[in-house]
C-alpha cells in the first residue's frame, strides 16, 4: 500500500483533552499513526484515554525535553513523509497551535515538497489559554489593546511599548532574569506587573506574581520550572492572584501623594 497516505497537523492545545477541537479529535480517531510531541500532546492523549476514548492508532513519541531534542526536527520531517508514502494516515499532534512556535510551517512545507497531501487543524495556543486560567486577558479596555508573543530565546531589546502593550513569553524561564532587565529598561519600568503560570492545565499548575524588578528572584526562590508562560503588563493586575501586588501598588501611590 503506497501513495495513498496523508498528514494532518493537529494542534493539541495546552494539554487538556477538553480543549482539543472536535475536528482534531476526528483526525485522531481516523489516524493509523500519531506522531506526538511531549508538551500538550501527551496530556491530551492521556486525557482521552481517561475518558474512555480509545484510539486505534500507533503512537510514536518524538517529544522534546528542555535542552534536549529527543528526535531532531529533520528526522521528524522525514518520518512524516515516510509514513505517508507507506500509505498511512498520519496525525502530527503538536502542543498548542502548530503555527505558534511549533515549527508546523516547516513540517507543512517539507511534506508538500514531497508531494504529500497535508491538512492543518489549528489548536488553542498556550500563549492565550494559559494566562486565561489565571484570570489574565491579554487585552482589556483601558489597560491593553495590543499584545506580542515571543520566546525567551528571542532578542527582545527592540520590543517597544509600555505597560499597555502586553508581552507573553513562551519558553522564557531559563532567560527570565535577562528578559526582565531588558523590558524594565523601556517604558514599562521596573514596577511593571508580571505573572508566571507554570504547568497550565496540569497537576503542577501554579501562579507567581511580581514585577519586572522582583520576578526573577521570586521565581528562583519558588523553584519555578518549565513549562511556563510569562505575562508582562498591566493586564496582570486583573488576576485574582495579583491582589497583593495591586494593594502594594495602591499603598505606594497614596504614600507618594502625601
Amino acid at each position: 500500500m503506497t501513495g495513498a497516505g496523508r498528514v494532518v497537523l493537529v494542534g493539541a492545545g495546552p494539554g487538556d483533552a477538553g480543549l482539543l477541537t472536535i475536528r482534531g479529535l476526528r483526525a485522531l480517531e481516523a489516524a493509523d499513526v500519531i506522531v506526538a510531541d511531549r508538551l500538550g500532546a501527551r496530556g491530551v492523549l492521556d486525557g482521552l484515554e481517561a475518558e474512555g476514548i480509545e484510539l486505534r492508532a500507533e503512537v510514536v513519541d518524538v517529544g522534546k525535553l528542555p535542552g534536549h531534542h529527543a528526535v531532531p526536527q529533520d528526522a521528524i520531517n522525514s518520518l512524516l513523509v515516510a509514513l505517508a508514502l507507506d500509505g498511512r494516515r498520519v496525525v502530527r499532534l503538536k502542543g498548542g497551535d502548530p503555527f505558534i512556535f511549533g515549527r508546523g510551517g516547516e513540517e507543512l512545507a517539507f511534506c508538500r515538497d514531497a508531494g504529500i497531501d497535508v491538512e492543518v487543524v489549528p489548536g488553542i495556543t498556550s500563549a492565550i489559554s494559559v494566562p486565561a486560567i489565571a484570570g489574565i486577558p491579554l487585552t482589556h479596555r483601558g489597560l491593553a489593546t495590543t499584545f506580542t508573543v515571543a520566546t525567551g530565546h528571542d532578542q527582545i531589546r527592540s520590543l517597544g511599548g509600555g505597560r499597555d502593550h502586553t508581552v507573553v513569553l513562551l519558553m522564557g524561564i531559563g532567560t527570565l532574569a535577562n528578559s526582565a532587565i531588558t523590558l524594565a529598561r523601556g517604558e514599562r519600568g521596573g514596577h511593571c506587573p508580571v505573572a508566571i503560570v507554570e504547568d497550565g492545565y496540569g497537576p503542577g499548575q501554579r501562579v507567581t506574581v511580581g514585577t519586572l524588578d522582583t520576578i526573577a528572584l521570586q521565581a528562583a526562590r519558588r523553584g519555578v520550572r518549565s513549562p511556563a508562560v510569562v505575562v508582562v503588563g498591566d493586564v496582570v493586575t486583573l488576576s485574582p492572584y495579583a491582589q497583593p501586588l495591586v494593594e502594594s501598588s495602591e499603598t505606594h501611590r497614596k504614600a507618594a501623594q502625601q
